[in-house]
């Protein structure tokens, strides 16, 4: 799965750590999800979602291999 975070984070000029205490997750998770390392929850999907103030389409796709 492609996502934007590090490009949205970037606009909104966050940090990992900033961004995972609004996300209410570790710097970590961020760190994972934005390596596509880690598939994050709806929950937190929707979360980041509200923080960027885009829908989770514009911040996740899915690739050919999902």
């Amino acid at each position: 799965m492609k996502n934007t975070i590090r490009v949205e984070r970037a606009r909104k000029k966050l940090t990992q750590a900033a961004l995972a205490d609004l996300v209410k997750v570790s710097r970590q998770t961020i760190n994972a999800i934005e390596l596509g390392k880690y598939v994050p929850s709806t929950v937190v999907a929707l979360r980041l979602s509200k923080v960027f103030g885009i829908s989770v389409n514009e911040i996740f796709e899915l690739d050919e291999e999902d």
